[in-house]
């Protein structure tokens, strides 16, 4: 099995490479609890989607503590990634999006495979879950999403980004709502990225997707054949426009074209957002530490 780690991100936020900043005092980063956790469940390749400016200090931070550990590839999202005939503004700088993201990885991936965030710590219970889903019930067109209740995903430090997620009674994905989310006045309230829809609360165990994914090889093609109808609809906007796989695998599953299973976990989520998420994510992880949920050092 196949983990994908979304690494190209700019860190606009947090003001910085939040990726390689070490959240313990053994220097280790979120990458490598998700690293570690995904070995114990059963993944054997890790495929690295950075930009291509940053590929040695990857490699020389992340790639060497775990290259011996697990086989390790890297690949690069590009904005030139773009079907024929199209084309984006020369000036712009930030990545098109995580379905762009994980098309740089076409020519990687085997058949079923995870993918997740690289600034997000989702948990160990999380990949036994992608992985036990991947072993037995991923498909050609029948993927899974691991869901969190929205209260483990929350910071206190401002709104997050989440998939707030509505299923069938057969616990299928029927639409993944993409949001802005943060407790205002003791509530849990959902701001639709799109602008032309209002904010709504939210129960407190709503389930939310933080883009761990499990896929088979074919959505690769879905995104791919899509691709030129985004741009399209969006040529007036190629400066910000961006390419999002929750907004493809909902597109998909409105038109019938796969199912998405829903994968409940009971993790909670660490992550630094921002910069003042940092000290209670080191406190977090150095308390799984201490209760021997990773051994010292981890590596």
């Amino acid at each position: 099995m196949e983990l994908v780690i979304l690494a190209a991100g700019m860190g606009s936020r947090f003001g910085g490479l939040k990726q390689i900043e070490p959240i313990d005092e053994y220097g280790n980063f979120i990458i490598d609890y998700s690293v570690y956790d995904a070995i114990e469940a059963g993944f054997d390749k890790v495929i690295f989607i950075i930009k291509e400016e940053n590929y040695e200090i990857f490699k020389e931070t992340i790639g060497k503590r775990i290259e011996d550990k697990i086989k390790v590839e890297y690949v690069f999202q590009k904005l030139s990634l773009l079907p024929e005939g199209y084309s984006i503004p020369k000036d712009r700088v930030k990545p098109l999006g995580t379905a762009q993201a994980i098309l740089a990885a076409k020519d990687k991936i085997s058949n079923r495979f995870a993918i997740i965030n690289a600034d997000d710590f989702y948990g160990k219970e999380s990949f036994f879950a992608a992985a036990n889903f991947l072993k037995n019930s991923c498909k050609d067109k029948a993927y899974g999403n691991v869901a969190y209740l929205v209260t483990n995903t929350m910071t206190e430090n401002g709104s997050v980004k989440r998939g707030v997620l509505s299923m069938d009674k057969n616990n299928l994905l029927t639409h993944i709502e993409e949001s802005k989310v943060e407790k205002v006045n003791g509530k849990v309230i959902a701001t639709p990225l799109d602008e032309a829809k209002k904010p709504f609360e939210i129960p407190s165990d709503t389930l939310v997707s933080m883009n761990m994914f499990c896929f088979s090889s074919s959505i690769m093609d879905y995104m791919w054949d899509r691709f030129p109808k985004f741009l399209d609809e969006n040529k007036n906007n190629l400066m910000n426009c961006e390419y999002l796989l929750p907004t493809v695998v909902s597109d998909l599953i409105q038109e019938n074209e796969v199912t998405v299973e829903i994968v409940p976990s009971p993790a909670v989520w660490y992550g630094i957002t921002y910069k003042e998420d940092k000290p209670s994510v080191v406190e977090s992880i150095s308390k799984l530490m201490k209760d021997g949920k990773y051994k010292k050092g981890l590596w």
